[in-house]
């Protein structure tokens, strides 16, 4: 059967249409703000053969384009292999073991089969960020944290729900090794009702246009976005292209690690070498491979924007497993930091790589940090426990085209910051301000977009604050000649008196009174281009709205 080009073109829009309601879905039923405001999630639909992806929300998180993939993949082997409970309708599988196609833990993943004629026609799975899921610290972001086992519960792939109905002991086990557990039934059940929708949706696309019909087009449309992500590649030069990338340290050893990259480009495809990389770290900043080759799908993504979301434009780029560096963790090596700042390390490592044959796509480098500040205590007012986790964003990289975008999302999402006032309605805090971060754009022809500025007070009871976050050594990459954006920095006041991490943007357990203030700066994208070719109108115009003060513009800038 060949299928004709319109409904083709409206199947896959049926297929999208399917993640983005269970997008939509989950953030609106979720209890917790940061999947409820924040959207940190995403859905998606995958192959029952081989667990490749099929289709993912449009307002998903790119990173988990690659982990989700790689996870349900794990999943059908295992139960191939009788590691894993065989699905029945109904089921729905919860993992968020990190070495099995994960993250960190605090991402979970639920998978459901959706069955046609008795048979598994494919796999819908989402994957939602719980504020905390145990371990060492509220919010599960432990920046000196030396083994998994410290970070949280780790689940392999269980059934937590049997035909339709949640397994009320694999729920207590979970509730009785987190915080705040009688929240999350809230996550919980959000999550499960958008795979529920999910069938449904998918239900009539199917009984609109049968089964086999669609099977065809997912099959076309795979082989079209191969097509198209290898035509896109022929863009760049055949050769080799290095950069080097730095995390400020592992949150133990305070050190700097490097992600060393050579890609190289023949004729339709791309290879990426990360050999060379620092070794496996001893705190939480190993990236798991299905990590580690998902940021290097988001990057390429970022520069192509036009390819489709498919394991089709997958098939061109090849990762060649980093063995023996800290992009290919294994147990029980920790990985809080894992999605969150290493995968933006390395998208930041692609961008640097190819810019220079792509400079009319590629970037100078984005802020490249979630800004994880988790912050957990007990609430005198309401007589309850609390963990609050609170993420941002920073500036984008100019480009060839504009500027970068001053207080954008991180690289590795669509994920927005939580409004100051939920926050403030659902923890006993206040913003004293929330503010861009002047001067924090890199200096260029095209200059880096600003980071954010923002200042927490703890209002009452007793908290602790851990925090997880890059750039504090080293500013975004700019690129083309453009500086680097400035670098993230933290400072909690206690007592009146400032008190900065060691590792400058890693930190656990800091204790926090009533009064004490959490301050924050995140980091502004690199510049691109010699600043010397700026305009001395936008530089003014920059000086006149406060971006950078007039003696830092003529420093920077020349003139």
């Amino acid at each position: 059967m060949t299928l004709d080009p319109i409904t083709l073109t409206v199947i896959q829009a049926g297929l999208q249409q399917v993640c983005d309601e269970m997008d939509l879905a989950f953030s609106r039923a979720a209890f917790s703000p940061v999947i409820a405001e924040a959207d940190d999630r995403s859905d998606g639909i995958y192959s029952a053969e081989d667990g490749s992806l099929i289709a993912q929300g449009a307002g998903g998180l790119p990173v988990f384009v690659g982990t989700m993939q790689y996870s349900t993949r794990i999943l059908l082997e295992r139960i191939r292999d009788g590691l894993t409970a065989a699905p029945e309708p109904g089921d729905m599988y919860a993992v968020n073991d990190p070495y099995l196609g994960g993250t960190h833990l605090m991402d979970v993943r639920f998978a459901r089969p959706v069955y046609r004629g008795g048979e598994i026609f494919c796999w819908l799975s989402n994957t939602g960020h719980w504020p905390d899921i145990g371990g060492a610290v509220p919010g599960g972001f432990s920046a000196s944290a030396t083994s998994v086992e410290q970070e949280g519960l780790r689940l392999p792939p269980v059934k937590l729900f049997k035909r339709g109905r949640m397994d009320q002991e694999i729920y207590q086990i979970i509730a009785s090794n987190i915080r705040v557990a009688d929240q999350r039934i809230g996550d919980i059940k959000a999550q499960a009702a958008a795979l529920d929708l999910g069938e449904t949706r998918l239900a009539a696309l199917l009984d609109r246009y049968g089964d086999q019909t669609v099977k065809e087009a997912i099959q076309e449309l795979r082989s079209r976005a191969a097509q198209q992500m290898r035509t896109l590649i022929q863009e760049i030069p055949d050769g080799d292209y290095n950069s080097v990338a730095w995390v400020d340290s592992d949150g133990v050893v305070n050190e700097p690690l490097a992600i060393r990259l050579k890609v190289t480009k023949a004729g339709e495809r791309l290879r990426f070498d990360f050999a060379g990389s620092s070794p496996p770290c001893q705190g939480p900043m190993n990236s798991v491979l299905a990590t580690t080759i998902s940021s290097v799908y988001l990057a390429v993504r970022h520069m192509f924007p036009e390819a489709p979301i498919s394991a089709g434009a997958f098939e061109p780029l090849e990762v060649i497993r980093p063995v023996g560096t800290f992009l290919d963790a294994h147990y029980p090596r920790p990985v809080s930091g894992c999605a969150a700042e290493v995968s933006q390390r390395i998208a930041e490592a692609v961008f640097a790589a190819l810019v220079e044959a792509l400079p009319h796509r590629a970037t100078a480098a984005p802020a490249g940090t979630s800004g994880n500040f988790a912050l957990g205590g007990y609430d005198p007012k309401t007589d309850r426990s609390y963990v609050m986790y609170q993420l941002t964003g920073g500036g984008y990289g100019g480009y060839a085209d504009g500027d970068g975008l001053s207080n954008g999302c991180s690289t590795i999402g669509i994920s927005k910051a939580q409004p100051v006032e939920i926050l403030e309605q659902n923890y006993p805090i206040l913003f004293s301000h929330y503010a861009l971060h002047e001067g924090s754009g890199g200096a260029g022809w095209r200059r880096g977009g600003l980071g954010l500025d923002y200042a927490v007070t703890l209002r009452r009871g007793d908290a602790r604050a851990s925090f997880v976050m890059d750039h504090g050594r080293f500013g975004p990459q700019g690129a083309l000649g453009g500086l680097d954006g400035g670098t993230n920095t933290i400072t909690v006041w206690r007592d009146g008196k400032p008190y900065v991490p060691a590792h400058l943007s890693k930190e656990q357990d800091i204790p926090l009174k009533v009064g004490d203030r959490v301050h924050v700066q995140t980091p502004g994208g690199g510049g691109y281009g010699d600043p010397a070719r700026r305009d001395p109108a936008a530089v003014a115009e920059d000086v006149r709205l406060g971006r950078y003060t007039a003696a830092d513009a003529k420093r920077l800038f020349g003139g």
